[in-house]
């Protein structure tokens, strides 16, 4: 049985559990179901068919969503923590924490600009709105300038909660986070114990929901083959190539930042970070990728307190394509639903993709694909029941993330190492 296995990032009082994911029998179930669906649309078995797998993958979808918003909230307060700490640690950690934030603001816009103007240029296939059955933009209203701002407070946060009202959640536990970090250190330590447990836990009951996604993922595929016909496989490449499209874009970044911030030539900078490409392209991991990451920077001349530094903070909390591919994620979706993103509502998604990659950062692709566009579709009112079927195809548009992530790891220590050196040279002078 193919297989892929993550550890979640650890911290002094143990860390994330380990979860081991289907990954390939998913990508299986999908394919049986679409064939399935395409091979009985029309006929005379496709409707009693139809009444066994819809509430199967109804039940299947609805387990996943009733994770999202506390699995959400105890990452959130566990990365934002985490990230707090870190500024302590010196000018260094300063230093690469403003260029991770600016780094995460980038990806985000990038892809809310890019993006809709790249369905425009290359559409969906015709029909590929039958793979969503989703409803219409007709019944979403678009909220003012007045509205939005006064949504980013719940005065109740659990009718918050209650109602997904994800955006003023988010700012919320990021506030909620931030103080926790200014605790005492016993009290401090109390509510991380706590938050950590509560994300074990729901990692757990997310790990058994994502177990079954074979089936899960096969009885939603009947449904959308059997309404969207062949045009389910030719919507799943287009969208497979767009997203992968922004992550593109980041990547392109990566190595921009590594030869312009840290003034590396074009050519040593792909030499040095061709082999971690290479284990991030096989493994599909930064964790996995750190040592090799570690080699590239030595390669490049980096001292080695920066690298030993920056590197294994930045796989911790810091996942560059995050925003870019999550945008572009709830963006495709929205198109094919038809609902009109306003600026207001592209905002509305940056801000949340912003916070919630600190949060999402250690988790496998799988879990962090549910859990980071979840709240970013629904603070946009984009559908989100597309995302059940779009998971089981996630580990193609992840090796993009995993190879532009590593780059620009190895770019921003680069860049960091000279930012290092260039402030220290008055008190050398």
């Amino acid at each position: 049985m193919a297989e892929s296995e993550t550890r979640g990032g650890a911290d002094d009082s143990g860390g994330l559990v380990t979860i081991r994911l289907p990954v390939w029998w998913t990508f299986g179930g999908l394919i049986a179901g679409l064939l399935t669906g395409l091979l009985l649309a029309g006929s005379n078995v496709i409707e009693p068919l139809l009444e066994v797998t819809g509430p199967v993958g109804t039940l299947w979808l609805r387990a996943l969503q009733m994770t999202i918003i506390p699995l959400v909230a105890a990452l959130l307060v566990l990365g934002i923590t985490k990230m707090a700490q870190a500024a302590r640690a010196g000018a260094t950690a300063r230093r690469m924490l403003l260029m991770v934030f600016g780094l995460l603001v980038f990806s985000g816009v990038a892809s809310a600009i890019s993006m809709p103007l790249l369905l425009d240029a290359f559409p969906p296939p015709s029909g590929a709105s039958g793979i969503l059955d989703a409803p219409s933009a007709e019944t979403q209203q678009v909220p003012t300038i007045g509205d939005f701002i006064a949504s980013l407070i719940a005065p109740n946060i659990i009718q918050a909660a209650a109602e997904t009202s994800t955006l003023p959640l988010t700012i919320f536990f990021a506030l909620f986070a931030v103080a926790v970090a200014r605790l005492p250190g016993a009290q401090r330590a109390t509510m991380l114990r706590f938050f950590e447990a509560l994300a074990n836990t729901m990692l757990t009951i997310i790990g058994w929901v994502l177990w079954v996604a074979p089936v899960g993922v096969f009885a939603l595929a009947v449904g959308v083959a059997a309404r969207a016909g062949g045009e389910a496989f030719a919507t799943l490449a287009h969208y497979i190539v767009t997203v992968t499209a922004m992550g593109a874009i980041v990547l392109v970044a990566a190595y921009a930042l590594g030869i312009i911030a840290g003034r590396i030539s074009p050519a040593k900078f792909a030499r040095s970070v061709l082999p971690a490409q290479a284990v991030a392209i096989s493994t599909q991991s930064s964790l996995a990728s750190l040592p090799a990451m570690l080699d590239s920077a030595r390669r490049l001349g980096i001292r080695e307190e920066v690298a030993d530094f920056v590197l294994p903070l930045a796989v911790a909390i810091f996942r560059a394509t995050s925003p870019a591919m999550n945008m572009a994620v709830a963006i495709y979706v929205a198109h094919l639903a038809g609902v009109e993103l306003t600026p207001m509502l592209l905002a509305a998604g940056i801000a949340v993709a912003f916070v919630i990659s600190i949060g999402s950062v250690s988790l496998p692709g799988s879990i962090s694909f549910v859990i980071s566009i979840g709240p970013i579709a629904l603070a946009m009112g984009i559908p989100i029941e597309p995302l059940a079927l779009l998971v089981a195809v996630e580990m193609l548009p992840d090796i993009m993330r995993t190879l532009a992530n590593v780059t620009m790891n190895v770019g921003l220590t680069a860049a960091v190492d000279r930012e290092k050196s260039v402030s220290m040279q008055p008190e050398s002078a």
